[in-house]
């Protein structure tokens, strides 16, 4: 989710290694970096919100299921449906498209093979899927590209079934992979800032929130190798009276990230010994580029950035509904 890319800066700041198996071509400024998901994430897929994107990006991956040919277009532009936000101009050629999204795959499948802890961040319960096909998109159509076809298109909010089954089919997937691997989760404290749900906001928020952080339970309870952070709870808890949301209310301050970061590391100490690792700008040889700890709120064409942004841009009227 969005709350998550802040967890690799303050890896990196504090010297602890995150792998980065896409970093994109040399040459490339820091603001192009950012526009084009490359540091990001530990390869380019743009945010996962969902425990079944998750399960769909690992089963390309992983697996030998093929991989949708589908692709949007807008004013000559060809646009990736899992992916849109990744190339913002969009791709010159449904070509060029598949030619990354595989390069993508190829990270994913290197990432899971090479790491030791997997961190995922669950964000949302509802998400748009094809009908026919049953694939999840990462927006609706007709947003970023594309058309809206209600015949082919649909809605779907996910329940705590269908959540748990994606998690735990997506940890199989994992571990068959690497069998060392461990998974923490987390669950983003970002509020939805719309639904399709027909509900209010607000009530969409606490249902998807709490199926979410239902399942994180249930995954720590009968998994072993799978741990919880409750970076949600320390950033929405009444203690702390809101005083870590920015004021649009949805976006967490630098001093929200740096305090959930700082009893993270603070736990993994107090679990494994040694001393807490204060930030630093200047990470090891095996740490990617120098990332600063914390990062300042962020501007609305940084917001935009993240996939569910992009309804509050298409649609800024119709916050529930």
């Amino acid at each position: 989710s969005c709350f998550a890319q802040h967890f690799a800066k303050a890896l990196v700041a504090r010297r602890y290694r995150w792998l980065d198996f896409e970093p994109g071509p040399v040459g490339l400024t820091a603001e192009q970096r950012k526009d084009y998901h490359y540091g990001t994430f530990s390869f380019r897929t743009g945010n996962i919100y969902t425990p079944r994107m998750l399960l769909q990006w690992l089963t390309w991956a992983l697996t030998e299921a093929p991989v949708p040919e589908e692709v949007w277009e807008r004013d000559g532009r060809f646009y990736d449906p899992f992916r849109p936000g990744v190339e913002p101009g969009g791709f010159v050629s449904p070509e060029e498209l598949y030619a990354s999204r595989k390069e993508t795959l190829v990270a994913i499948a290197a990432a899971v093979r090479g790491a030791q802890v997997f961190v995922f961040t669950m964000g949302l319960t509802e998400a748009w899927v094809n009908k026919v096909t049953g694939v999840e998109y990462a927006v609706c159509p007709g947003t970023v590209a594309g058309v809206f076809d209600a015949e082919q298109h649909g809605f779907v909010n996910h329940g705590f079934g269908a959540l748990m089954a994606d998690m735990v089919a997506s940890l199989r997937l994992m571990v068959r992979a690497n069998r060392r691997l461990g998974l923490l989760l987390t669950v983003s404290p970002v509020p939805l800032t719309a639904t399709a749900s027909g509900q209010h906001v607000l009530t969409a928020t606490s249902h998807s929130k709490s199926m979410l952080r239902a399942v994180a339970s249930e995954m720590v309870a009968a998994r072993a190798r799978v741990d919880y952070f409750p970076s949600y709870e320390i950033i929405t808890h009444p203690a702390y009276r809101g005083r870590f949301f920015a004021a649009n209310l949805r976006s967490v301050l630098p001093e929200g990230v740096d305090h959930v970061m700082t009893q993270f590391f603070r736990d993994q100490a107090a679990a494994f010994g040694g001393e807490t690792a204060a930030p630093s700008a200047a990470p090891s040889a095996a740490a990617p580029e120098p990332v600063e700890a914390q990062e300042p709120e962020l501007t609305e064409a940084e917001e935009l950035r993240c996939e569910e942004e992009i309804l509050a841009a298409f649609a800024p009227d119709q916050r529930h509904g």
